[in-house]
Order: C-alpha cells, then structure tokens, then sequence
C-alpha cells in the first residue's frame, strides 16, 4: 500500500526544522546504505549532534502522534531515523531496502519531505511498483510511505537542496494485504460511528477489526 499523509508537519514546524537543519554538519551518506545499495548512492546524511537529535525526535513525536501513521504502519518497532541531504548532482540509484537495519525487520519504508518542491528541481522519489514508476513529490511537511520490499530510487536533484527524514517500521503485521484490510476496516469503522454513533453495523465492525487484529499481529 502506497500512503501519502499531507501535513505531518505543519508549515511553522517545518521552518523551525530547517532553521536547526543549517546548524547541523553532514557527512558521507553512504555509511547508512547497505554493500550494493552503497553502489548507487551520493547524498549526504546529518552527522551525530544535539541539534540533529532534537530534530529527529520532533518528527518521530510526530509520527507516534498521526492517527493515520499509526493505523497505516502500526508500528511495532522503528529504525534510528535518518535526516538526508541532497544537493545539486547528488543521487540515489535503484535499490531494494536492506530486509533487517539494526536488528529490526523493514516491512514500510517512509520519507518525509522537509523542502518546498518549488525550491529545487529532481529529487522525486521513483517508486517502482511492477506496472509503472511513480515519481513521488510532496511540499515540505508531507510523508510517503511505502513497502519496503519496493524497488525505488531518488532522482538527480538539478537544481537546489533535497532535505527529508527517512524511517523504516517493524509492523505489528507481517502481511500487507492483512494491514491494507485493517486499514481499510479501521477507516469504515469512523465513518460508520460518525454517521450513525454506536450503532449494531458499528459494534460488528469494531469486531471484526480487533478479532483480526488479534489473529494476525506478531
């Protein structure tokens, strides 16, 4: 399943971010990449510091905060995030996200824009998902998430700097079709008791939901 969640920050917040961003030293970004994925990669990544970790615990509070994060991924676990550059020329190649980062198991990958898309040019991040690419560009504050088992890449920026924060989740679900049908039930389940309060078709719903909740998570 493919999400685009618009305004996981909000614009305030995003400035603020990148205000600290220019006080932060960056360094090679291959050292985070695995041995083939390191092939095809040329950006740069936030060096160790207070002010690069007070930044990425602002996204991660937000992250555990988005109602929609939360049903989409339902996160058991998460990788260190990851805060990327990259400027005019930099690139990332085809690859396949390593299976296990740090012990944990990647089954959806993320990447939330810190740049306004009208201050530079490429920098789309390439999805491949077996019938067409789809070139991924969202305005500052917006996070696409994605599965992990996907081949994707980020394009040449031409112009500008790329900033984006990067993440990898551990689901509760192995399985993504079982977290797409949750997903699915946990948004009918809204609705339903938006319309209609605590209704029979509710209660049968939120059943249904936490049963296969309950069979299916790790």
């Amino acid at each position: 399943m493919l999400l685009a969640i618009d305004g996981l920050l909000s614009a305030p917040e995003v400035e603020a971010l990148r205000a600290s961003i220019d006080t932060i030293d960056f360094a090679d970004g291959r050292a985070s990449a695995g041995r083939y994925a390191r092939e095809v990669k040329a950006n740069d990544q936030a060096a160790p510091s207070p002010a690069r970790n007070a930044v990425l615990a602002k996204v991660e509070k937000a992250l555990g905060g988005n109602a929609l994060f939360q049903a989409a991924a339902r996160p058991a676990r998460m990788t260190p995030l990851i805060l990327s550059r990259y400027r005019q020329g930099q690139t990332y190649g085809l690859h396949v996200d390593d299976a296990l980062m740090q012990g944990i198991r990647t089954d959806i990958s993320f990447t939330l824009f810190l740049s306004e898309p009208e201050s530079y040019d490429g920098g789309e991040l390439v999805i491949e998902d077996g019938f067409e690419s789809r070139a991924v560009k969202l305005p500052a504050g917006g996070l696409m998430a994605y599965p992990s088992t996907t081949l994707h890449r980020v394009a040449p920026v031409t112009r500008g700097t790329r900033l984006a924060v990067v993440g990898w989740v551990q689901s509760r679900l192995r399985d993504a079709a079982q977290r797409e049908m949750l997903f699915d039930l946990d948004r009918a389940v809204r609705e339903i008791h938006a319309r209609e309060g605590k209704s029979e078709l509710f209660d049968l719903l939120a059943k249904s939901r936490s049963n296969l909740l309950r069979m299916w998570a790790d």
